[in-house]
């Protein structure tokens, strides 16, 4: 498939091929950088040889230079506040590029999106997202413990940490009931059990315990409800 062959060559050219030395001289000098040519290049040549097909010649070019703009644009648009949103961004077009010439091949379609169980599917690991985390959280609304010291309020915690472990472990859940593997769901739970009570123990506080247990049962709950009612 193109689309594979393609993909191998964007990981070796953008990762494994592309050293630190090199993204870091870019970020700096930009567009005047000469490894922003040579990355480039290396694109198109290995896209040339993944794909392996005189007839598709044009098709490294195509890579080569959406490749180019791309890069350019982020190391342009690029700051040190957005540059993990750049990244993503920037790894998001490269796929679409290549995408848009799978699907040029036919190898693709959007006959999938026909389909009622990718559908069902799609719909209940979206609902396991975001909406999953505002539905726990109006539920908790009324118990939202309130620390007693001053002092207490003291713990460092990563922003929207809390959010994020919620909707991993809940899309986690929902796959291993999808694969039928429920013992997956048990090394969930104990591994949750491990990392986060052990901490909490040592706060020493009953009520936020009991409503981080709250929380991690509704959360397990829902995942588990999900992936049985999409089943």
């Amino acid at each position: 498939m193109i689309f594979t062959k393609l993909i191998l060559a964007h990981l070796f050219g953008d990762f494994i091929l592309q050293p630190d030395s090199w993204v870091a001289d870019k970020e700096r000098r930009k567009l005047k950088s000469p490894y922003l040519y040579l990355h480039v290049l290396i694109h198109t040549v290995l896209s040339f040889v993944f794909l392996w097909n005189t007839d598709l010649w044009w098709v490294s070019l195509v890579i080569g230079s959406t490749h180019f703009i791309i890069d350019a644009s982020k190391l342009i648009f690029q700051t040190v506040k957005n540059k993990k949103r750049w990244f993503f961004i920037d790894q998001m077009l490269h796929i679409l590029v290549i995408a848009g010439i799978s699907f040029y091949f036919k190898e693709f379609s959007f006959g999938f999106l026909q389909n009622q169980e990718v559908l069902k599917i799609l719909m209940a690991a979206l609902f396991l997202t975001t909406p999953a985390s505002i539905f726990i959280k109006i539920l908790l609304s009324s118990w939202t413990p309130v620390p007693e010291t001053q002092s207490s309020l003291q713990t460092e915690s990563l922003s929207s940490a809390g959010k994020y472990i919620g909707i991993l472990e809940r899309l986690l859940v929902f796959t291993f009931i999808m694969v039928n593997h429920w013992e997956g769901v048990g090394f969930m739970v104990a591994a949750k059990s491990v990392f986060r009570f052990s901490d909490l123990a040592q706060a020493k506080q009953r009520k936020l315990t009991e409503y981080v247990l709250i929380g991690t049962l509704l959360s397990f709950g829902m995942a588990v409800l999900t992936g049985i009612l999409t089943k």
